[in-house]
């Protein structure tokens, strides 16, 4: 009788995708051991005793740069790197073979795609779930006892950085901008971890409107398919009038069929119609009806934090964007709005601001600035719309207000009717908060006690 291997696993990273993959390996067989900086206990080793100990494997958290030290240990000792992306595609090839992966990325947009994408392949009766950054791990979902036939994943970079191994029946970039600059070293290089979705496609989806996707995707061979705000040429997705249009998953591409109207989209600024396209797109890839396509448009509304409107009071609109976590997706936001109030700042992660304001001043009535890059915006706007007042709002010293109770009172006295209060913050969140959805949260909070029950 053959004795079992057992496999010998270092997880590097005990947040969620680490301990994600330690259950799940685990529950396999694996021995599993996980070290992370800022934990210890039975369940972790110290860096130090990495070498002290064989190991088959190490797995990598998308977030771990290739050059950290501990990275570079276990490069030079020999043990195999592999992502969690890498390892939940090989376990899908043991015990699923004919699931089927859709992939979404983008510096901005990706999580309601995916998410619209889901709901669209669902309202076709398809066994579909949304994975990856919104959801279950990726390795969660292929083990899951659901037994899904299809995951639409969302990509960050980090996670394309490290992955080399699945194939997707298609995949989506909706746009490429100025992010995690600080994680990859320089903007090639973030571009270059986008586009390896492309690399094991069936068909790209891709954002003619985004000149930066469409050079990077040049050379890149297998079926590509363009979606743009624009009049779609043969082989496009695109608009025409108020209608979205599909000319390229037709019969004949000179012919035209009707995916949904813009009122089916929600809500419905420039860039959830682009979002709508791609997800239209991945459906369409799957043979998906278009009469379908639009119920499921029809029907979606995006998560939380996400231009959601939490009042309107005295002609006033209160919106949280707290996912707009870089100056591309602020843009976005601030470009829905006539007249607007601001709020703005936190960790920056090395992006210019440069951009955001130049495409966004004529919209700013003020600006709010809160945490430790706010400067970057200040400085900008001081240079290019001198005439926006900009005030940097501040914890409460004698703590009566939490600091979004302070910024909600500023928004309060500078608002009048027809203007829009915007946290659009442009930066990522966790030098004060949580995380965006905290920061949404405490906004909503000090919106709903300050301004609707005042």
């Amino acid at each position: 009788m053959g004795s079992t291997v057992v496999v010998r696993t270092l997880v590097l990273g005990a947040g969620v995708t680490g301990r994600s993959v330690a259950r799940v390996l685990e529950s396999r067989g694996d021995v599993v051991a996980m070290l992370d900086e800022n934990r210890s206990g039975s369940d972790f080793i110290s860096a130090d005793q990495i070498g002290s100990q064989s190991w088959d494997r190490a797995i990598v958290s998308p977030g771990w740069r290739s050059d950290h030290p501990i990275v570079r240990r276990v490069s030079d000792l020999g043990i195999s790197l592999v992502s969690e992306i890498d390892l939940a595609w090989g376990i899908r090839n043991e015990i699923a073979p004919n699931q089927r992966w859709i992939a979404v990325t983008g510096t901005n947009g990706k999580t309601s795609t995916v998410e619209l994408t889901t709901a669209i392949l669902k309202e076709a009766g398809l066994h579909a779930t949304a994975c990856g950054n919104v959801g279950d791990t990726v390795i969660e979902a292929v083990v899951s006892s659901e037994k899904w036939d299809f995951l639409v994943v969302e990509l960050s970079s980090f996670q394309l950085y490290w992955s080399e191994l699945p194939e997707f029946s298609a995949s989506a970039i909706l746009n490429i901008a100025d992010d995690h600059v600080d994680w990859h070293g320089t903007f090639d290089d973030y571009t270059a971890a986008k586009i390896k979705i492309l690399e094991r496609c069936d068909v790209a989806l891709l954002n003619a409107d985004d000149p930066t996707v469409v050079g990077a995707t040049q050379h890149c061979s297998g079926k590509k398919v363009f979606f743009s705000l624009d009049t779609p040429s043969p082989g496009e997705l695109g608009l025409v009038e108020n209608l979205l249009i599909d000319r390229a998953f037709v019969s004949d591409q000179q012919e035209a069929s009707v995916i949904a109207e813009l009122l089916d989209v929600h809500p419905s600024a420039p860039h959830s119609v682009s979002n709508a396209l791609a997800a239209a797109g991945l459906a369409r890839a799957l043979g998906v009806p278009h009469e379908v396509i639009q119920r499921g448009i029809k029907n979606f509304r995006p998560g939380r934090h996400r231009i959601e409107m939490i009042a309107n009071v005295a002609g006033v609109s209160w919106i949280d964007d707290s996912k707009a976590t870089n100056p591309h997706a602020a843009a976005a936001s601030l470009a829905s709005q006539l007249s607007v109030i601001w709020i703005a700042g936190g960790l920056a992660k090395g992006a210019s601001m440069q951009s955001l304001v130049a495409r966004t001043k004529g919209r700013l009535k003020a600006a709010l600035l809160i945490g430790t890059d706010r400067n970057l915006i200040a400085n900008e706007l001081r240079n290019q719309a001198p005439n926006v007042p900009i005030y940097f709002v501040d914890e409460d010293s004698s703590a009566s207000h939490s600091l979004m109770e302070n910024v909600v009172l500023r928004a309060k006295d500078i608002a009048a009717a027809g203007d829009a209060v915007m946290l659009a913050p442009a930066c990522a969140s966790m030098d004060q908060f949580v995380d965006y959805s905290d920061r949404g949260d405490q906004f909503s909070a000090a919106v709903q006690k300050l301004v609707v029950g005042a």
